[in-house]
């Protein structure tokens, strides 16, 4: 489908959104679909998204597929999951679930379109150098230890130290927060006002 490949050559999506916790510019599924529009206009295309409650294990996931079509009713799709939180603080239940479903709907556009969610090279650099002159500071070492022991701790307490759980719950963090967790060093190179965002997440979790 020779549209796909123009679309994806031609796309831009702009990370509009800014966390104030992890000092980064990212994209959300708004900033892809209004990025999307004239794009697809120009080249004869439609695009439908659609959302199924899905369970994998004894869980829950949102389920999202993606759908190009051209004018000649060829058509592909890519599919994007996420899991349903038990809760998250000031949001009631449809809120989650609308959460959650822009999040399964943005990584199924991720992989239609080959857009890279990694952060922009200047706020990545911004952050570490926010993080570097943190640590010159002891008190703000003192907080890290602190913080990262709580993570390391209350990782284990939830997954039991299996390694299948732990990268479920790895990226169940990242998808509620907007930033990549995939080892446990990554948690260390986040702001400390951040890592207390993310225990208090976690350990909400444990019911503490």
């Amino acid at each position: 489908m020779k549209e796909l490949m123009l679309i994806q050559s031609e796309l831009k999506a702009p990370k509009g959104q800014f966390n104030k916790f992890g000092n980064y510019k990212y994209r959300n599924c708004e900033d892809i679909l209004e990025a999307l529009k004239p794009i697809l206009k120009l080249h004869k295309c439609s695009m439908i998204i659609t959302d199924d409650v899905v369970v994998i294990g004894e869980r829950y996931y949102i389920k999202a597929t993606v759908t190009l079509t051209n004018e000649n009713n060829e058509s592909v799709s890519a599919n994007g999951y996420a899991r349903e939180a038990a809760n998250k603080k000031g949001m009631d239940e449809s809120q989650i679930t609308g959460s959650t479903s822009s999040y399964a709907r943005k990584y199924a556009l991720n992989g239609l379109f080959a857009i890279d969610d990694t952060k922009d090279a200047d706020s990545m650099d911004n952050r570490q150098n926010n993080v570097h002159q943190q640590n010159n500071h002891p008190q703000n070492k003192q907080t890290q230890q602190t913080e990262f022991s709580k993570f390391t701790k209350t990782v284990v307490q939830l997954t039991g130290g299996n390694a299948e759980n732990v990268t479920e719950l790895y990226q169940e963090i990242s998808q509620m927060f907007q930033v990549k967790i995939a080892k446990t060093d990554d948690f260390k190179q986040q702001a400390p006002e951040f890592q207390k965002q993310i225990n208090q997440y976690i350990s909400q979790k444990l019911g503490a």
